[in-house]
């Protein structure tokens, strides 16, 4: 492996590292734009020029490759001038749209203007070349071409990533900009990546539009649950309220990306929550309390199995549900209330709705897991479905929102044979519109635990902020419930429920909580 110095560093990288990710190894920044680690390399914004001995002139760092001995100085005056001048060409026709643009707080040109700029434009405003702004170009995005600097990165992704090439370059010097073919629109399902790639505020989020300024948001790093595949993404939030997501960086199951339905799955987290425990008596809602409402599920769930038999006591699990829930439901159904009438409702939205990327028919993030832990789906579910119908159940306990793909009509039909319906839930749908009892549970942006995606990869979803309401994490409704059942659990959190099914569980054998880290670990083979 070639070794070599920069700014009086020594560092060993592998043959084929440029310059510019040679540098990070040391810890020095090189300024760019053109540059993403997933693109080609197209060196045309010219900011990240760099001094290397022996040679000529400034070379661009993302495009030259080290060699061994080679030296390299990226804060000399020389540099500095040059940098200084690449960006004062890049803000000659630069907007001053600062105040009212969405990237402020995140902006590469900011950013770089506070650090090699500080000038004052040579250029008189009324000599500027104006562009077309605020352009619906389809897909989750609007394009300011004016704001646009004319690094090529989204139109390298959408040659090289999703291969549909709806952006290309008009126009030449001054006049050059990116734009769409007239009548053909972003068509893709990964438009909210350009927002994500670009560095200034050219393109930007429909959906995040005007909505909060960045330095108001935390964030935190999740799973998607809009699918099976588990794209791993940082959440972006202010108080309980979220905001966005946005893709997180994990070569094995995303690369840096995500599709725009995932993207937008964090509205359900904050639309329509169950915030309040409730029962229904005489058709309508009353307010429960935690401390009363869990003793009588328990006690009428372990009544009726005792009168007609746990057969007659049904469990709805759901693949929304974390490894750990699952675990816990499962014993609970199978050893406490001793039930077979126990299966997950799993919801395949068809090949339709799944490519050869990252989106996945599956529309659950934890179905592969709910198999593991020995729940029951497909042919199983369909007959506890025809049972529910025939009036075979007496109480049933579901785990979720939905039942199947049943619509909310077919669902209060069949709910309405049941006599005693409790949920755990997070938000209002054909469930909690026909349960007896309803306990809100945490969103998986309030809790934590772990997923089994497709693949079998486990990842750890984390929690950012408190329940919202009264809502309670699932795995404390579970502990409560399952001890009035007689079951002495002594769990408390997450990681103690996965040391148990790493213990018990041959496909999490070998595993623990920690080393399961940012990026997740696959399940025994």
């Amino acid at each position: 492996m070639p070794t070599l110095t920069i700014n009086g560093m020594t560092v060993e990288v592998p043959q084929g590292t440029s310059i510019l990710n040679a540098a990070k190894e040391v810890g020095v920044e090189i300024p760019h734009y053109c540059y993403h680690p997933k693109l080609s390399v197209a060196g045309n914004c010219r900011m990240c020029l760099v001094e290397v001995e022996k040679f000529p002139k400034l070379q661009t760092a993302c495009s030259t490759t080290v060699s061994d001995g080679m030296v390299v100085r990226t804060d000399t005056e020389k540099v500095r001038k040059a940098v200084t001048g690449v960006l004062e060409l890049m803000l000659i026709h630069h907007p001053i749209d600062c105040p009212i643009c969405d990237q402020a707080g995140e902006c590469g040109l900011q950013n770089y203007y506070m650090k090699f700029g500080l000038h004052k434009s040579r250029y008189s405003l009324e000599d500027k070349v104006h562009k077309k702004k605020v352009q619906d170009i389809g897909g989750q995005i609007v394009l300011d071409a004016e704001r646009c600097i004319l690094c090529s990165r989204c139109v390298r992704f959408l040659t090289e990533v999703t291969g549909t090439q709806e952006l290309h370059f008009f126009h030449r010097g001054d006049h050059s900009e990116i734009s769409i073919f007239p009548g053909k629109p972003l068509a893709n399902d990964y438009t909210g990546n350009l927002a994500d790639i670009c560095p200034v505020g050219a393109l930007t989020s429909k959906d995040f539009r005007f909505k909060c300024r960045v330095w108001f948001l935390k964030m935190f790093d999740s799973i998607c649950t809009g699918c099976s595949n588990g794209c791993n993404v940082d959440v972006h939030y202010k108080g309980d309220v979220l905001y966005r997501l946005k893709p997180r960086w994990n070569d094995a199951v995303n690369q840096a990306w995500m599709c725009d339905f995932g993207r937008l799955t964090y509205k359900g987290m904050n639309e329509a929550r169950l915030l309040t425990p409730f029962v229904r008596e005489e058709g309508a809602r009353k307010v429960a309390a935690w401390g009363s409402l869990l003793p009588d599920v328990a006690f009428r769930l372990k009544a009726a199995a005792q009168k007609g038999g746990p057969d007659r006591v049904a469990v709805i699990a759901s693949p929304q549900s974390s490894n750990e829930e699952l675990y816990l439901l499962r014993r609970l159904a199978t050893e406490l209330l001793g039930t077979k009438s126990f299966a997950f409702s799993h919801r395949v939205a068809g090949d339709g709705f799944a490519d050869d990327f990252l989106i996945q028919a599956d529309k659950n993030p934890n179905s592969l897991g709910a198999r593991l832990l020995g729940i029951p789906d497909g042919a199983a579910f369909d007959a506890l479905v025809s049972k529910i119908a025939g009036g075979g159940i007496d109480a049933l306990l579901v785990f979720g929102n939905v039942v199947g793909t049943l619509s909310e009509e077919e669902a209060a039909a069949l709910l309405a044979k049941v006599p005693f319906v409790v949920q755990v839930g997070t938000n209002e749908g054909p469930v909690s519109k026909a349960a007896t009892a309803v306990l809100p549970s945490a969103s998986v942006a309030e809790r934590a635990g772990t997923f089994t995606n497709h693949a079998g990869r486990v990842q750890r979803f984390r929690s950012g902020f408190p329940a919202r309401g009264k809502a309670k994490d699932p795995i404390e409704i579970l502990v409560t419930l399952g001890n009035r059942l007689g079951a002495g659990w002594t769990f408390a959190g997450e990681a103690s429920v996965f040391k148990a099914i790493a213990e018990t569980e041959a496909p999490f054998a070998g595993m623990s909580y920690d080393s399961i880290g940012m990026f997740g670990q696959e399940i025994a083979k």
